[in-house]
């Protein structure tokens, strides 16, 4: 069950059991800090790994992309744009550097690089109390979805 702030659900697309952020700690006009607390019932702990389970790497990266949307939701909202959905475009340098475990409660940072074409350039990392638990590049696009044809 999700334990996600309404905030964080009025202004992302992602739903549970999709949804990686619990809530909003910071914002500023250059990026956002959030939190996540990575709860033992989650499904993907059953396979990864059964008896020693840890937070998969990917599911971190993309607690940090949700973080990104999260900043970007806000930063378009103030600039009068309001439809469409965060697009991943590009992912480069990650590094893990700790894992997460169930139980585990994090700290997400994501910070606005630059915009080029319509691309959105960040930075992202976690911690966990004072560990530093992965840091990664980004780029997203916020684009209207087009209907399946």
């Amino acid at each position: 069950m999700s334990a996600a702030s309404d905030e964080v659900l009025r202004r992302i697309p992602h739903r549970p059991p999709f949804l990686f952020v619990d809530e909003i700690l910071s914002e500023t006009a250059d990026g956002i800090v959030a939190r996540r607390t990575w709860r033992a019932d989650e499904d993907f702990y059953g396979g990864h790994y059964p008896g020693a389970p840890i937070t998969p790497g990917v599911i971190l990266c993309e607690s940090v992309f949700q973080a990104g949307a999260l900043y970007l939701s806000r930063s378009l909202a103030e600039q009068g744009h309001r439809e469409g959905v965060p697009l991943l475009v590009k992912i480069s340098d990650v590094r893990f550097r700790s894992p997460v475990y169930p139980g585990d409660t994090v700290t997400i940072e994501v910070k606005k690089k630059d915009l080029m074409a319509g691309f959105y350039l960040m930075s992202g990392s976690i911690k966990r109390g004072d560990t530093r638990v992965l840091n990664v590049e980004f780029s997203v696009a916020w684009k209207t979805p087009e209907a399946p044809s």
